[in-house]
Order: structure tokens, then sequence, then C-alpha cells
């Protein structure tokens, strides 16, 4: 039985390929939402492949999951897969895949579980560092100001989502720098940038030895930001938001000649006050049902053959 060999031979090649080809291409700085878009399809045809080769390797091995899986189908088409010529292997490769599977699930729900630690000791300090005044409902206002000496603002996602701002990032930030800021922080929250962070950091933590999977985290964690800079330069421009981030980072060292946890800043500046040309309508509506297509490619090649019996 090939199929299940063709499937993970796919999925190889498309972990292998797919990141050289989009860290060559020059749109994906240009159109940071079609790259985000890009790079799930990308994750997603691996994931897939891996899926739907489990699937066909343990109804190759065990009769109990080929009934199911192949219950309405003609019995032309399960002499296609030729599920009785599957040797040991098949056993092997479906646990093992299945286990990679639970895996994956288990990275997942760890990060996620960490991401609401962290998010309740935010919370817990925010609630120390600005205290309820009376009368005052826990839910009430989007907006927390904080006393700090560092210029700063983050969004705090949850049930009641909260912008916190310090008085430093207000004395630093006029006008419309200001707004620009807010208008970043809600571009990700509109987004919801935090779940690509989440399943992104969870497969590359999970598999660290998988090059796509790094690739996929890093790429998610660069391409959220410039998204969240294009939102905010739509409304405010470009000029005004490469300042706010200029006046929110300069004291951290990021446009120094040592490498700082924020030295994606200058680079995003710098496009921000150098625009490149965005795509055309027409080719970012190509590029995305292009993108589109990767998934579907292992979902042809799993039917294929039964595509072909009943032809």
């Amino acid at each position: 039985m090939m199929v299940p060999a063709a499937l993970l031979l796919l999925g190889a090649l498309t972990a292998l390929a797919a990141p050289r080809l989009l860290a060559r291409a020059d749109w994906p700085d240009r159109e940071p939402v079609v790259a985000l878009w890009a790079w799930q399809c990308v994750v997603a045809a691996v994931l897939l492949c891996c899926a739907l080769s489990m699937t066909l390797s343990a109804a190759a091995a065990w009769q109990a999951v080929r009934g199911p899986v192949f219950a309405p189908a003609p019995s032309a088409v399960v002499e296609a897969y030729a599920l009785g010529a599957a040797g040991p292997w098949a056993a092997a490769t479906a646990v093992a895949l299945a286990c990679g599977g639970l895996w994956t699930g288990a990275m997942l729900v760890r990060e996620v579980l960490r991401a609401r630690a962290r998010r309740r000791r935010r919370r817990a300090q925010l609630l120390v560092r600005s205290p309820l005044l009376p009368g005052e409902q826990p839910g009430e206002g989007r907006l927390v100001v904080l006393e700090g000496e560092r210029p700063d603002a983050w969004w705090l996602p949850g049930a009641a989502p909260r912008l916190v701002v310090t008085t430093a990032a207000l004395r630093r930030l006029k006008g419309r720098q200001l707004d620009a800021l807010l208008a970043h922080e809600e571009g990700h929250a509109q987004a919801r940038h935090d779940w690509l962070r989440h399943c992104s950091s969870a497969l590359a933590g999970g598999f660290p030895q998988v090059p796509v999977f790094a690739a996929f985290r890093d790429e998610m964690h660069r391409l959220v930001e410039l998204a969240a800079d294009d939102m905010a330069s739509r409304r405010f421009g470009r000029l005004t938001t490469a300042l706010a981030l200029v006046g929110l980072n300069e004291d951290r060292g990021s446009f120094g000649p040592c490498p700082t946890p924020q030295a994606q800043v200058p680079q995003r500046v710098n496009r921000l006050l150098t625009p490149p040309d965005r795509l055309t309508a027409a080719r970012r509506l190509g590029l995305t049902a292009t993108m589109a297509l990767v998934p579907v490619v292992p979902v042809l090649v799993t039917f294929m053959p039964g595509l072909r019996a009943l032809g």
C-alpha cells in the first residue's frame, strides 16, 4: 500500500520546500496577512499528510479501523487501496503517527495553560498596582493606566480584555502616536494573534527538531507585528506609527549595536518609513487561493485510488 508512504513523502517535501520558497519570495513583508495565511496552509498541509497517512496505515493494520473508514465504500474502492498487502510497518507507522498527534495536542494544551497562568499572574499584578476604587466593578473599563517610569503598553486578553498603558508612555507619546499604539494593540486582539502564537509555539516546542515548525513559530511572531503595524498605519499614518514604535522602544536598546529581544523593531520602523509597494488586489487574491489549495493536495492524493476505481 503506497498511499501512506506517498503522503509521508509529500509532507516531508512540503515541510522542506515551502519554507524556503516563502523565505525567497519578496511579497511576505509587503503583505503580512497573506503571508500569515500562507504559513498556516503549509503547516496544515504537513499535519494533514500525517493524519491521513496514520488513518490509512491503521486501516491497513487493523480490521476494527478499516471497517468504519471504508464502510460506505464499494468493494472496488477497498481493493484499490490494497489494504491486505500492507506489511508489518503499517501498524508501526500508525502508532508512531498517533503518538505524534497526541503529543501535539498535549503541547497545545500545555501552551494554552501556560498562557492562562501568565494572564492570571498579570491580572493579579495589575490589581495590585491598580486596585479597584470604591464602587468600581471588576469588569468596568477596557483601558488601564499604570504609574511607571518605563514606556510600555500591552493587551491583556481574556473574558474582560484590558489595554494597559503606563504613564511614561502617555508622557512620551503625543496625540496620534498614542492612538497608533492603541490601534496596534487592538489589531492584535481583533485578529486573535495570540492563538497563532500559541499554536506555533506548541508545535515548535513539541517538535524542536522539525525545522518547519520552528520557522512557523518565528514567522508568526514576526508577521503578526507587521500586520498590526499595517492596521495602525492605515488609520493614523506610517510616520506616526513609526514614531510611536521609536518612542516606546528607544530606551530598551532596540536601536543599539547589540541584539535584543526587540531586534526586529528597527526593521519594522524602516518598513514603515520606506513602505514597499503593496501587491495588486488580483495578485493578493491569487496568492490566497493558491495557498488554500496546498492542504487540498494531500486530500487528492488520499482519494486518488478510490476515484480511479470508481472511474
